[in-house]
């Protein structure tokens, strides 16, 4: 099947121009070509980010092409083949054709070489394995990738457990670009070849297969994908304590956000969520998340007045109060009007700053020690039980300076 890729605003851009144009100066035309996802999305009309180049130089010859046009050059993988290019302030990483010399299942050691197809087969899935010339001709190396773009079917290049073997991640970029590219059933040769290989995930490290776990759940609707990877073993493989449930699928339709959707795959347990993350290494934030949303899960419910939610609001914060309403809407999926006006109070609400402090139960002749903090406790107490209120504050401390001097 061939195909050309519209004048996209990416295509045709200055700085787009600019690189190829000094990659072409040196190794001439058709030397150098768009690869991979700026390919696939303009094929199907999603969005492009990131702009990879393919090209026969070597990287050498690419480091030099790029400063010789006045543009920057970064060695960015040069072991690898790849150096970014800068104009405009856009990198573009251009990467020479390369093939697999011999693979471990997590790092390849490759040659480089001028072969398109052989560079191709070196790839993941078909769709994957698109390159484009400046002009926006596509080749197509499989003869099957554009196809594969256009039908939202994810097929491995070649044999699929020889691909997986190259690199177990793989498994995971199935499910992930499943979720994001893919319709109907997942290819059965790949799914039977992701069950059989799943163990090899262990090989992987922890900080790889947390970022592309939480891409997949980043996808519009991952929930086919989540539920074809548990259905082969993959996703206890990688996250046992996961399960799948009603409460997953209510995520799905009430937030975008993947650190949500990664809550309501695990259980309600504070400990559970750090062992979780810990050992898949979830950045900090990500792990204090799960954690301190479980935490509050306990003091919130979605029949409660906006004076309780209050309550909660300023003892465990915004985020973990906003997540614990999310976990108790995807419970009762039915009660969007109470999660959504709980909410909008979470995004409204400011923590209002201890009134008082030391210095205020010092003037009133309590000596700074063990009593200090238990009346400071005693006060916060009952200012949180009253609903903040923002005055009354000397008479309450000095009431209950009294009450323990009594």
């Amino acid at each position: 099947m061939t195909a050309r890729l519209s004048d996209q605003p990416w295509l045709i851009a200055p700085a787009t121009r600019a690189v190829m144009a000094a990659l072409e100066a040196v190794g001439g035309p058709g030397c150098a070509r768009f690869v991979g996802g700026c390919v696939r999305n303009a094929l199907i009309g999603q969005p492009v980010a990131d702009i990879d180049i393919a090209t026969t130089l070597t990287p050498d010859e690419t480091d030099r092409a790029i400063r010789a046009a006045g543009l920057k050059a970064v060695p960015t993988g040069i072991a690898h083949g790849t150096v970014t290019a800068v104009a405009e302030r856009r990198p573009f990483e251009i990467t020479t054709l390369r093939r697999d010399v011999s693979t471990d299942g997590r790092n390849a050691t490759v040659a480089f070489t001028d072969d398109w197809a052989q560079d191709a087969a070196r790839r993941d899935f078909r769709l994957n394995a698109l390159y484009a010339d400046a002009d926006g001709t596509v080749f197509d190396p499989t003869g099957e990738g554009v196809a594969d773009a256009l039908a939202g079917r994810i097929i491995f290049v070649g044999d699929p457990q020889t691909r997986i073997r190259e690199d177990y991640l793989r498994i995971l970029r199935f499910f992930r670009f499943h979720a994001w590219y893919g319709r109907g059933e997942p290819d059965s040769a790949a799914l039977s070849a992701c069950r059989a290989l799943a163990p090899g995930m262990s090989r992987l490290s922890a900080e790889r297969v947390s970022s592309e776990l939480m891409k997949l759940l980043a996808a519009p609707d991952p929930r086919a994908a989540v539920a074809a990877m548990a259905d082969a073993g993959v996703l206890a493989q990688l996250l046992p304590e996961a399960r799948l449930s009603p409460l997953f699928e209510a995520a799905v339709d009430q937030s975008g956000d993947p650190v949500v959707r990664l809550m309501l795959l695990l259980p309600a347990d504070e400990r559970v969520a750090r062992e979780a993350a810990v050992r898949l290494r979830f950045p900090n934030a990500t792990r204090d998340r799960l954690a301190f949303a479980a935490q509050a899960l306990p003091a919130v419910s979605l029949s409660m007045s906006d004076r309780e939610a209050r309550v909660a609001l300023y003892r465990h914060g915004v985020p973990a109060f906003r997540d614990a309403v999310c976990r108790r809407w995807a419970e009762a999926p039915a009660e969007s009007v109470p999660a959504r006006r709980l909410l909008a109070l979470a995004e409204a609400w400011t923590r209002p700053p201890m009134p008082v402090g030391g210095r205020d139960l010092a003037r009133l002749g309590v000596a700074p020690g063990p009593d200090t903090g238990r009346l400071l406790k005693a006060f916060e107490d009952g200012w949180i039980a009253d609903d903040f209120p923002a005055e009354g504050h000397a008479a309450r401390l000095t009431a209950l300076v009294s009450a323990r001097r009594g």
